[in-house]
């Protein structure tokens, strides 16, 4: 693999990048797509996703030059910012046409998803409204999923709500890590706004919601497992809260909290792809 395409693929953002694919694709063959369809599904959410990763990667080149990040392959030369650009622009195109194959509204969804994600990364991202672009691109995404089968039937508005609260709540956890890297460079987002405090409280809230919607949302009365993962998305930010506070009075970094943010995310994103049958 030569470096250029190497440097391309770290600058996807590779790893949520194929977490947001495999997660779509399994959603498709869990509402009753077929193979052909689930590959497709696939293959538009993953050009959604490169043309995200690779336009934060080039907007925010100077400012990850700025905090010394060398694990960005713009910033150390890897991939010149004309390659990204141009691999961008082929993605986002690629976007809207693989939709299409599921129908003008799937098409819809995806593009709504894909603009959303890109206004984020500019100029979004340093506003009091960042947080909107993540509801948004991630309540779209199951809706494209369903929309995207035939005969295009309505999503459940419950399966489109729980993924933009975990949308939500997804971004204020991802923030968690580089508050002090974004504030270096003049980031100013919600969770900037909020603080570490307010944004681990807003995360914590929010991806219970997303657990209530859920396991209360679909016909039928809530499984034994279902309470569980309320009850799950309850105790584990609690008990991480309170080892992020010992730490942090012991010296250390609260990695906890952060930590059971991610475990409660984890919990809706496989009660939302255990869902996708019940569609």
């Amino acid at each position: 693999m030569s470096t250029r395409v190497l440097g391309l693929v770290r600058a996807s953002h590779p790893e949520p990048a194929a977490a947001v694919v495999v997660v779509a694709a399994l959603l498709a063959a869990g509402v009753g797509h077929s193979a052909a369809g689930v590959v497709t599904v696939a293959l538009t959410v993953l050009a959604s996703q490169l043309a995200v990763g690779w336009s934060n990667d080039l907007i925010d080149a100077d400012r990850d030059a700025a905090v010394g990040r060398t694990d960005k392959p713009v910033t150390t030369g890897a991939v010149a910012r004309p390659t990204l650009a141009r691999a961008a622009a082929v993605a986002a195109v690629a976007t809207p046409l693989l939709a299409l194959t599921g129908g003008p509204a799937a098409a819809a969804c995806a593009t709504l998803g894909l603009v959303s994600a890109l206004l984020y990364n500019k100029p979004l991202k340093s506003t009091a409204v960042s947080v909107l672009p993540y509801a948004v691109s991630f309540g779209a995404l199951p809706a494209f999923v369903v929309l995207a089968r035939p005969g295009s039937p309505a999503p459940p508005a419950w399966l489109v709500a729980a993924a933009a609260l975990l949308g939500a709540g997804a971004h204020f956890a991802n923030v968690l890590p580089d508050l002090a890297d974004d504030a270096r460079t003049g980031v100013r987002g919600l969770p900037h706004r909020l603080g570490p405090t307010g944004s681990r409280l807003a995360a914590a809230g929010l991806l219970l919601a997303a657990t209530v919607a859920l396991v209360f949302g679909p016909p039928g009365p809530p499984s034994w497992t279902g309470l569980s993962a309320v009850a799950a998305a309850v105790a584990v930010p609690a008990l991480g809260w309170y080892a992020g506070r010992t730490a942090t009075a012991a010296g250390g970094r609260p990695v906890a909290a952060f930590r059971s943010v991610l475990v409660v995310a984890l919990i809706d994103v496989v009660l939302l792809v255990a869902n996708g049958r019940v569609v």
